[in-house]
């Protein structure tokens, strides 16, 4: 009789994000993310064995676990050291990334965000940084990573994690296609916004008036307008070489807002129609429309 439970353990893959304040644990954390990790910040080490048996009891919802750790915790090293051991027995070895710098970056990042180093107490920043190097020396030599972050820009550091924790298949760009309406002002979020205000108005048409793009009707007619079509493609291959680009720069969100006068009709129609082409490249892509049903 196989072990169920154990198996599910064994397909848990955990990382345990550590290193020196200041080094880039955040922005490793959120590549994690990207790359469809459960991320949990700050957590006891103590209560890292238990994460685990909860992602191994999700039924599969939950497959890559990311802990971040710091000398926040107490007893931190030791307490680390230990559940690591404890996995590996378990048969469940986590990989350690270390994230470290040199003294003057790492200075230089503090005071930068005018913030107090985690172990400086009364003293000086030097001292704190020190300390925090002191303590994690055994760790350091045990991690399956380390990456000195001195001379890395964030895209190069998500870049080098992206190789380490990922998988041959880069995580799909996300989308959003948001419909909206001109006399409702532009969405705050927008990274790209696209005006279909030169096709012709269905609010003019008494039959298509009370529709919205939703509707058979609205979206034939505003798909069937002189240059419609050939907009919508040459702004979906337009999309596709911006969304590459995301990529390539460690960008996987994009939100396009599509907008006409009041948001019910053309912006509607456009936006569906160019969710469906995006689905169709392998984009995560999501439609939303903002202000349908304001009139």
């Amino acid at each position: 009789m196989t072990d169920d439970g154990a198996d599910a353990r064994r397909g848990i893959e955990v990382v345990i994000v550590t290193g020196l304040s200041g080094a880039g644990r955040s922005t490793a954390a959120k590549c994690l993310e990207d790359l469809g990790f459960f991320v949990v910040d700050n957590l006891p080490p103590e209560l890292i064995s238990t994460m685990v048996d909860l992602g191994s009891r999700s039924q599969g919802a939950v497959t890559r676990i990311a802990v971040v750790v710091d000398v926040r915790s107490r007893a931190f090293s030791a307490d680390l050291q230990e559940v690591i051991i404890d996995l590996d027995r378990r048969d469940e070895r986590p990989r350690v990334l270390f994230l470290e710098a040199g003294d003057d970056v790492l200075i230089r990042r503090f005071e930068n965000v005018r913030r107090q180093h985690p172990l400086q107490g009364d003293g000086r920043l030097v001292d704190g940084i020190a300390a925090e190097r002191e303590l994690l020396r055994g760790l350091a030599g045990e991690a399956d990573l380390v990456i000195d972050t001195s001379v890395l820009n964030v895209h190069e550091l998500r870049a080098k994690i992206e190789a380490a924790f990922g998988s041959d298949i880069a995580p799909p760009l996300r989308a959003t296609l948001l419909s909206f309406g001109y006399k409702y002002g532009l969405p705050a979020d927008a990274d790209l916004v696209m005006d279909v205000r030169f096709l012709p108005n269905p609010h003019w048409i008494p039959e298509l008036r009370d529709l919205t793009g939703l509707a058979t009707g609205v979206r034939d007619y505003v798909l069937s307008q002189e240059g419609a079509i050939e907009f919508v493609e040459q702004f979906h291959r337009l999309l596709q070489l911006v969304g590459a680009g995301y990529q390539r720069e460690g960008r996987r969100y994009l939100t396009l807002a599509i907008g006409c006068t009041g948001g019910k009709h053309r912006s509607v129609t456009i936006a569906e129609r160019m969710g469906t082409l995006l689905q169709g490249d392998g984009v995560d892509a999501k439609v939303v429309h903002r202000d349908l049903g304001r009139e």
